[in-house]
């Protein structure tokens, strides 16, 4: 099913407001480290934001979901104070970890001849399973 106008509107009003509050936090204690608001998708009911984060360094990807999952109702709380002229009621916030970066740096690798090749070593494809 197709995200309606309001969806998109409530999703890209959520995604730049929590760029705002994920930075401010970020700033305290994670030198080094770049953490962006890829995609929010919201559901038709507006009750569930999907957030998908993108991290670079990518090591550190896990760590810092499970970190900013934890503090999701902080965050929740801060997003509502920031948007209470805009938004009735806050969805709840399920953050995922974005691994487009990774996906778009292993074509990059296999486009340039980094990848080990798979047509003069056939070994290094996954084993189709049998049924």
């Amino acid at each position: 099913m197709e995200e309606t106008q309001r969806q998109r509107k409530i999703a890209s009003v959520l995604q730049k407001d929590l760029v705002d509050v994920l930075q401010k936090d970020a700033q305290g204690g994670m030198q080094g480290t770049i953490i962006s608001v890829s995609k929010v998708s919201v559901t038709p009911d507006l009750g569930v934001a999907k957030v998908y984060l993108s991290v670079f360094p990518s090591e550190k990807r896990k760590e810092i979901v499970e970190g900013v999952t934890s503090n999701a109702p902080l965050i929740r709380h801060e997003l509502a104070k920031r948007t209470r002229n805009q938004l009735r009621r806050m969805p709840e916030l399920l953050f995922f970890g974005d691994d487009s970066l990774d996906y778009i740096e292993k074509i990059d690798k296999s486009l340039n001849g980094e990848d080990e090749d798979p047509i003069a070593n056939p070994e290094i494809l996954p084993k189709r399973q049998k049924r």
